[in-house]
């Protein structure tokens, strides 16, 4: 019988947050200290990633040791080598005989418009997380890690989105467990999926009901002009069952649907959309049975990212339209 479970229940792997809540940013990492199977679904126009090619199934490296969710744009990817000192000082990663290089991929959202745009994710951030990560994971949904600065609802501006964070869901089902994480900061409006019920995107001037995206691009179909990629949905899916990179890589696939039916536009030319399927245990199970629990698990991972935000930088929470 399927139970949830938390996120901290997945066995093999380890996650570490930090935040800096005045600049409105932060990052998140995923670390398998003996090494994890991955692949990769990039949906988005305007991903800022690192080494996301390690994880096409042509290329050699069989596991990887780190995943780096952050904020900063692509100002931010320089957080994953901070991630990999704190590795080489464990002795994780892959053995080259004079040293262990760990492998480490990385997605970043664009929060640069929410706190301080000149403080972003960087070296010693990514050491930070990758440290308690390893001495005490402290992993919260919410405003934390890469959520610290997340929004959504932008196609009229910041002035009228909300705050959004970082979302888990967890099941347990016999013997498998399938986790998924997430970092909602999403162009579209975000749904809740068994109800069909807006959760969350732009709002009307009384500040209390939406407006709907769609419908606000429907009106003006002319070229929008001096556009840049401010939106990002990053997440994964955990398993500890046995899968090969192109089949984590069809999974990563699979669980796109689970933004498809939560997040409505999606996968645009402003977003970034990314996911990741990680292998961190020696079970045998279905792919396609995995990939349609991790298409739900995902969706109820992006309600938690919204629900548990707290209202912050002058943006309201779908709790605050609640009171």
């Amino acid at each position: 019988m399927e139970r949830e479970i938390s996120i901290k229940e997945i066995k093999g792997i380890k996650i570490g947050q930090v935040e800096d809540v005045k600049a409105g940013t932060g990052c998140t990492v995923l670390i398998s200290e003996r090494g994890m199977a991955a692949g990769i679904d990039i949906r988005g126009g305007g991903p800022a990633s690192r080494d996301s090619r390690l994880l096409d199934p042509l290329m050699s490296a069989q596991f990887i040791h780190g995943v780096l969710l952050a904020g900063g744009s692509a100002f931010g990817l320089g957080a994953a080598n901070g991630v990999m000192d704190c590795l080489e000082e464990h002795d994780i990663g892959f053995d080259v005989g004079v040293t262990k290089v760990p492998l480490v991929v990385q997605s970043d959202i664009f929060d640069l418009t929410v706190g301080d745009k000149d403080v972003r994710p960087d070296r010693d951030m990514g050491y930070e997380a990758a440290r308690r990560a390893l001495e005490a994971p402290n992993y919260q949904d919410g405003n934390y890690g890469a959520g610290c600065g997340a929004t959504v609802g932008k196609i009229k501006g910041m002035e009228s989105c909300m705050k959004s964070g970082i979302g888990s869901y967890a099941i347990e089902l016999g013997d498998l467990q399938i986790a998924a994480i997430v970092t909602v900061n999403a162009f579209g409006d975000i749904y809740d999926w068994k109800t069909r019920e807006k959760i969350a995107g732009p709002l009307a001037e009384d500040g209390k009901s939406f407006l709907d995206t769609v419908s606000i691009m429907k009106e003006n179909i002319a070229v929008r002009e001096n556009r840049f990629v401010e939106n990002t949905t990053i997440g994964a899916i955990i398993t500890n069952a046995s899968f090969s990179k192109a089949q984590l890589c069809k999974i990563a696939g699979m669980t796109h649907n689970g933004y498809a039916r939560s997040i409505r536009p999606v996968h645009t030319s402003v977003d970034g959309d990314s996911i990741y399927a990680l292998s961190v245990g020696n079970l045998k199970a279905d792919l396609d049975t995995v990939g349609v629990l991790a298409e739900e698990i995902m969706s109820e991972a992006i309600i938690r990212a919204i629900k548990s935000a707290e209202g912050a930088y002058g943006f309201p929470a779908a709790k605050d339209l609640r009171e």
